[in-house]
């Protein structure tokens, strides 16, 4: 010992981070097997037939299923799902009621995202008139997205900051699906380019790196540090 001496600060120093970066260089990995597991998942129901609307409620973990519908969208009831962004471009996420007349269900539609640059004038889109075969998938995020304070506006088109459809179809006072649909790219869609995941395994993996190379660099200024320390101190 008389050839490391880092001093106690050093080593409560230490002590108090090097387990820190090392649970956080595991816990980056664990997310990206996670995020592997889940765009496997995807990859593999997108791959699938497609479910008719009633079987939704019947599966187990329906997150995206494919779905066909047929059927009408509710033109006067539109919610606009507020800061959602593409290309550094700020924006909103066009749902709305489709009725499928197979099933006689109501399902919540997110026809994509539509540009909003300045907020003094009302988002642009239309509704077709016609019925429509449309395809889309379930979706379903991977965690409760934190908000901290939910707002609804007033009138229609309703600007939203999340997306409940349990709460959408109680102020519609309607029995719909407790699901949010999202439209396949097609001549009903916005711009529905899906991010499955706002970050892939890569980027763990990147940041996994990060925190060990960190851990191991406290640990090497450490030992520098003790040893560097036991050469200066008297014998």
């Amino acid at each position: 010992m008389s050839r490391f001496r880092p001093g106690l600060l050093p080593s409560l120093l230490v002590l108090a981070l090097l387990p820190t970066l090392v649970w956080l260089g595991f816990w980056q990995l664990e997310r990206s097997e996670q995020k592997r597991e889940l765009l496997e998942r995807q990859a593999a129901r997108q791959q699938a037939a497609p479910v008719a609307v009633e079987r939704i409620d019947l599966l187990d973990d329906p997150a995206y299923s494919r779905v066909w519908l047929q059927g009408r969208f509710d033109a006067e009831h539109s919610f606009l799902l507020d800061n959602r962004t593409r290309d550094g471009q700020v924006g909103v996420e066009l749902l709305q009621p489709f009725f499928d007349e197979p099933s006689g269900r109501w399902v919540l539609l997110n026809r994509g995202w539509i540009p909003w640059p300045d907020r003094r004038v009302p988002p642009q889109f239309d509704t077709p008139e016609q019925p429509l075969k449309l395809a889309a998938w379930v979706y379903a995020p991977s965690r409760e997205p934190f908000i901290l304070n939910r707002w609804m506006s007033e009138g229609w088109p309703r600007l939203i900051n999340h997306v409940a459809p349990d709460e959408l179809w109680a102020l519609l006072e309607r029995q719909g699906v407790d699901r949010e649909l999202r439209l396949e790219p097609g001549p009903a869609a916005y711009r529905a380019d899906w991010p499955v995941t706002s970050m892939s395994p890569q980027q763990h993996l990147g940041y996994a790196v990060q925190w060990f190379a960190l851990a191991a660099a406290l640990l090497a200024l450490f030992i520098y540090f003790g040893v560097h320390q036991a050469r200066r101190s008297p014998a």
